[in-house]
This record gives structure tokens, sequence and C-alpha cells, in this order.
């Protein structure tokens, strides 16, 4: 199954990155793991995939199920879970963004 294009996903990243500060980390890694969701949105596989909506309330609860960790941590953990479900999530796990510690 390939990925195309959704017409509007709905997905509104700023409201994510505002979202993702309850999990901590900085604001450059928020504004990554919003902008890889937004991502993941825009392919319109998780709906396929799942039945369910790509919302920034959905993607909240399943990062809070994770066991620990930032955002990008948490964001990385949940791609992991979708991968082994579905495959092909890999993809969307976050490995860089402004400011993280291997960066440079």
């Amino acid at each position: 199954m390939t990925d195309e294009p959704a017409a509007e996903s709905g997905l509104d990243p700023e409201a994510l990155t505002a979202a993702l500060d309850r999990f901590g980390g900085s604001e450059p890694e928020r504004r990554t793991v919003a902008r890889q969701a937004s991502d993941l949105a825009d392919t319109g596989r998780y709906p396929r995939d799942t039945g369910r909506e790509l919302t920034v309330d959905l993607i909240v609860a399943e990062l809070a199920d994770a066991p620990d960790g930032t955002p990008a941590d948490r964001w990385n953990w949940w791609m992991g879970v979708l991968a082994v479900a579905y495959g092909g999530y890999e993809r969307f796990a976050v490995r860089r963004y402004p400011g993280a510690e291997d960066d440079g």
C-alpha cells in the first residue's frame, strides 16, 4: 500500500506543539515531533490502518501511554508500536532536532 497525500489532514501542528509541553523537552523538539505528526497525517496512512482520525488529542493520549521520556522519546515509542502492528511507520520517527545532544 502506498502513501498518497490526504486532501486536508486537519491536524494543527501548532496546537500539537503546545499540547506536547506536558511531556517536557525543548521547543525545537516539540516542533519536530509536531512536524513528523503532520507528515504522517498528510499521508492518510494512520486512518487507513486504524480507522481512527489522527488528532492532537489522540496523539497526546497515545504518547501519555509511553513508558517515559521527552516528546521525541514518546513519539518514537509510539511509531515503534505502529511499525510492529502495521509496518512502515519507522520513517516518521524523530532522529534529530535542533539542540539535541547528538546534533552536531
